[in-house]
């Protein structure tokens, strides 16, 4: 898959992405977009390349369920049950809310239906653009991504997550995309998302222009330390600057608990060392 990504143990991929195709089961992909199409055939890039593993695919979008249906209706043919649709416009209110919890827990049991049915797990494609079109929105969407993506790191479920950057702006999108393992080049400078061996992972590149977003993704993500300690692999990080580290000591000193960092960037035990920063241990990686 074209972009500078990198494997997860054999499960996962992530980093920066030009391409919807290649992805496995476990994959979780931010697209931001610039108009219907380009959301339209990306969609129906991802959503065959999930039918050809043997997986049931669902487009989701905020418009009316047969116009969906018309949009991709050459994916279903001859695939009887393997092709669904959802109108967001069926789901939630205009001004809802997601509650975080509840929809991983509805796409949990659409994965293991898709499992009991004979297919391989469950691929989506969704333009949530409609739900983060507000602070509260937008909040309790990207605490849902991170959720939900820890549901699809042991999970059948593969997800292609789309925002209209032209309708929500850079900003908007770009808080969203952080909560993922793969996004389009140049959409999110990092990554904040699920291991299957750390509290979470960190990919990119973290500086002074990422440092509000880099605080509201922790907060959303709502790490939890085991043991006394919160371990984030960090191994796909390229750079750190000294606002990270003391942003990373804020959130021992918050859990009460030591943050280990797991980076071969020898400046990250620099600054910790330099800076004589407590809470926060660098290691190797293994």
């Amino acid at each position: 898959m074209p972009g500078e990504t990198r494997s997860l143990g054999a499960m996962r991929t992530a980093g920066s992405v030009a391409d919807v195709r290649g992805y496995g089961p476990h994959d979780h992909l931010c697209l931001a977009y610039d108009d219907a199409a380009e959301f339209r055939d990306s969609a129906l890039r991802f959503l065959a390349d999930g039918l050809a593993r043997g997986q049931r695919v669902q487009y989701v979008a905020g418009r009316a369920s047969a116009d969906l249906a018309a949009e991709i209706d050459g994916l279903a043919a001859g695939r009887p049950g393997a092709v669904h649709v959802r109108s967001l416009l069926n789901t939630y209110r205009t001004d809802a809310v997601v509650e975080p919890a509840v929809q991983v827990q509805a796409y949990a049991a659409l994965t293991e239906e898709a499992l009991a049915d004979g297919f391989t797990g469950l691929r989506v494609a969704a333009d949530a653009t409609p739900l983060v079109r507000d602070p509260d929105r937008l909040d309790a969407f990207a605490r849902y991504e991170h959720l939900v993506d820890r549901y699809m790191v042991t999970a059948p479920f593969s997800a292609m997550c789309a925002y209209d950057r032209t309708a929500l702006g850079p900003e908007v999108v770009a808080q969203v995309a952080c909560m993922h393992p793969s996004a389009g080049a140049g959409v999110t400078p990092f990554r904040l998302y699920a291991s299957g061996h750390a509290a979470a992972a960190l990919d990119g590149e973290l500086d002074i222009h990422t440092r509000d977003r880099f605080a509201s993704a922790l907060e959303r993500a709502a790490l939890a330390p085991s043991g006394g300690e919160l371990v984030l692999d960090a191994t796909g990080l390229t750079f750190v600057d000294h606002r990270t580290v003391l942003a990373l000591a804020e959130l021992a000193r918050r859990l009460g608990a030591t943050v280990v960092l797991r980076t071969a960037l020898g400046t990250v035990r620099r600054l910790v060392t330099l800076l004589d920063v407590e809470g926060v241990r660098v290691e190797q990686p293994e």
